[in-house]
């Protein structure tokens, strides 16, 4: 007897009658309300994005000004 190789993928956690592609993609043209990421993964991933955007605010808020075209005073002194 052979093992069954685990797989992330999402087709084998659907039960449907065969293990065929062709059948996989049937049962996703049949509930596309199934498809798609989890909301428990969606929420995780907003939280990330916002702790990631805060520390980035803080950050940029803690950096010292740059004067990046101070008054050009050098390049007249001839």
């Amino acid at each position: 007897m052979t093992r069954r190789k685990k797989t992330r993928s999402l087709s084998d956690k659907v039960t449907i009658r065969t293990g065929r592609r062709k059948d996989y993609k049937q049962w996703r043209h049949d509930n596309p309300d199934q498809i798609g990421p989890s909301r428990r993964f969606s929420q995780k991933k907003r939280q990330q994005r916002k702790l990631q955007a805060a520390r980035k605010q803080a950050r940029q808020e803690t950096g010292q000004p740059i004067d990046i075209h101070p008054d050009n005073s050098h390049d007249k002194d001839d």
